[in-house]
């Protein structure tokens, strides 16, 4: 290698932690004689999100906007309710995404005060808003998840139950049962895990355990 090339290695990548909500926070901002409340919530998925802002709606009918935004992976969103489009819903994302969340929907209802704060003072204010809400927060990592389905002679399953209840690692659970030709196990657990545990349950049976699915992913 001559001493102007370069010699280049890829790494696996690296994922930065991401967080979710241990509590609901709320908060409520007044600019120019309009309320602002802001709320912010760890939520499932986009389903559980969305019944959380029909929620709001019933307990303030008569607000004038419910703005929102949802970060929990594919299933994002944002809405700016009527606002001028790029006032609401993005500036409220935009906080999200500074506080590195996911898995939270957060939304601010506003009382109209009957005076306009024009495109740019729409944008601080629910900006400060959320912010405000997120400021007494307290966040907790999200850990992907993943299922593993073993399946063993009726024989090994003991050996399985066995590694389960006092080998696995923190986190690893027993999610669902079937038995039919072979004793098949789903266990859920975090997905760093998941080679280890599949390695591990090899070796406990012999060699006999087989994996019949591949693993899926989620978070909790």
């Amino acid at each position: 290698m001559n001493a102007g090339s370069r010699r280049f290695c890829l790494l696996p990548p690296f994922r930065l932690p991401t967080y979710t909500l241990a509590n609901p926070v709320r908060a409520e901002i007044e600019i120019r004689k309009s309320r602002f409340l802001a709320l912010a919530l760890p939520v499932a998925d986009r389903d559980a999100a969305m019944a959380a802002l029909q929620a709001l709606r019933a307990e303030h009918p008569t607000a004038t906007h419910v703005c929102w935004a949802l970060l929990a992976g594919g299933a994002s969103g944002m809405s700016d309710d009527g606002e001028p489009s790029g006032t609401a819903g993005r500036p409220i994302l935009e906080v999200l995404r500074h506080h590195d969340l996911d898995g939270v929907l957060a939304a601010v209802v506003r009382y109209y005060g009957g005076v306009k704060l024009g495109a740019g003072g729409l944008v601080r204010a629910y900006t400060d808003a959320i912010a405000a809400a997120l400021k007494t927060a307290e966040r907790v990592e999200r850990i992907a998840y993943g299922t593993l389905t073993v399946s063993v002679d009726y024989a090994d399953e003991p050996r399985v139950r066995r590694w389960l209840d006092y080998d696995a690692q923190p986190g690893c659970t027993l999610a669902d049962t079937a038995y039919g030709a072979l004793a098949t196990l789903v266990l859920r657990m975090p997905a760093t895990q998941l080679d280890a545990a599949r390695d591990a349950l090899r070796d406990a049976t012999h060699g006999r355990a087989q994996f019949p699915e591949a693993e899926g992913e989620d978070h909790g």
